[in-house]
């Protein structure tokens, strides 16, 4: 969430961001008018306990009296307080986070400016095939009989795809352990209040996760969600900044609505497994961090010789959490153009005031941290563009010469 204090004193600059984002702007004249209330009603509050604590051990029949009076006044001003504060909590958390001066501006997704392209797209001299038609071919998914046991969206994943799904999260996770990230597999469920705070809604018509039912739990869409709770109310060390977390967890996506062809095969699921970096780093790291973790990114496309592109999001389509954040989205040779594959972004200090993490600097003072999350691998998109971009005259699929001593093959063959 947002600082009151700072809402309070640029009131014009959180407008501005909202703005750009395309939202509402009433919600700020609306928090600072009952801000103002709450602060007023606070006051009056702290006055008739401090009248009522002049009132000596023996009081007499008239200060019995006034002790009454004073006791219902301050039940009465306690439960103004309290709905004021109801309201007041649930425009502050709905309040996305401050946009960075250089978050291009845009409207949709169609806006976010392309960085740069990188790799070179494959030619191909025979008739391609999309992913799903070559992983049925060779025998590698089912997602017919999937429908028949969970529904639309999941899948079966057979033979050398589960093995390829295994090489690529190793992969990913050696890597990272390498660069000195802490490897954590981590639960699969977090309390709503953790998923709220991390930026997922759980529950009501924008839930994005799935809820357990009569349990204060959901499935996780992410290990961004677990790995942020995981310092949740803590103080940390300055010196230990900044943290940096790599995530294994299966997710979990409501993923409603049509996508056109996009719907396709293994391109949106509900659920899949990915390994997730994140980090709690000093407020002047972040940036560096957010610059780090995409840097990676490009470092395993490239290794994975995968065609790819790196686009800044814009204004428009950013994540209510988030400042900054990139996409890097791989060639899909079916479709002729680049889909997203992994994203990076820059919570600031948004999460971290949600969850309560915090950190002692030099002078003893706790300040908040800020959080960086990026996508390293997951088993739905990087098969996908494997199977398209590796494909082969005789229907077999190359394995990427970076993955082939973590799978133990060279070729998926029939």
């Amino acid at each position: 969430m947002l600082d009151i204090k700072f809402i309070r004193e640029n009131p014009e600059i959180v407008k501005k961001s909202l703005e750009r984002r395309g939202k509402d702007l009433i919600s700020v004249d609306n928090l600072l008018e009952i801000d103002e209330q709450k602060r007023e009603l606070m006051t009056a509050i702290d006055k008739l306990k401090a009248e009522r604590n002049k009132v000596g051990k023996k009081p007499s029949q008239a200060e019995i009296v006034k002790l009454q009076t004073i006791k219902k006044e301050i039940e009465t001003e306690e439960k103004k307080l309290a709905e004021i504060d109801h309201i007041y909590d649930e425009i502050l958390w709905e309040l996305p986070n401050i946009l960075s001066d250089d978050t291009p501006d845009g409207k949709s997704d169609k806006d976010n400016p392309e960085i740069k392209q990188v790799g070179e797209v494959r030619s191909f001299d025979f008739e391609i095939k999309d992913h799903l038609q070559i992983a049925e071919a060779l025998d590698l998914v089912d997602f017919e009989r999937a429908a028949k046991v969970a529904g639309s969206a999941f899948y079966y994943a057979k033979n050398q795809l589960v093995l390829l799904d295994l090489a690529l999260q190793k992969f990913a996770l050696e890597k990272l352990f390498k660069k000195g990230f802490t490897l954590m597999a981590t639960p699969d469920m977090a309390k709503d209040e953790v998923c709220h705070s991390t930026g997922f809604a759980p529950r009501g018509d924008e839930a994005q996760i799935y809820s357990i039912e009569k349990q204060d739990l959901s499935l996780i869409g992410t290990a961004e969600i677990t790995l942020a709770g995981y310092h949740r109310d803590e103080i940390l060390a300055e010196d230990e900044l900044p943290k940096k977390y790599v995530g294994l967890s299966h997710c979990f996506r409501v993923e409603s609505g049509s996508y056109g062809k996009y719907a396709k095969g293994l391109y949106r699921m509900h659920q899949f497994t990915k390994v997730e970096m994140f980090a709690f780093t000093r407020p002047e790291e972040s940036e560096a961090t957010h610059q780090e973790f995409l840097a990676i990114e490009e470092e395993i496309l490239q290794e994975l010789e995968i065609p790819y592109r790196l686009v800044a999001i814009c204004a428009g389509d950013i994540g209510a959490p988030y400042s900054k954040s990139f996409d890097i989205e791989a060639w899909v040779p079916s479709l002729g153009e680049y889909r997203e594959i992994t994203s990076t972004s820059n919570a600031t200090d948004y999460q971290a005031r949600r969850m309560n993490v915090r950190y002692k600097n030099a002078a003893g003072e706790n300040k908040f941290v800020h959080t960086v999350n990026g996508t390293a691998m997951t088993n739905s998109r990087f098969p996908l563009a494997i199977l398209e971009n590796y494909q082969q005259a005789d229907g077999s699929v190359a394995i990427p010469k970076a993955l082939q001593e973590y799978c133990g093959f060279k070729k998926i063959i029939n």
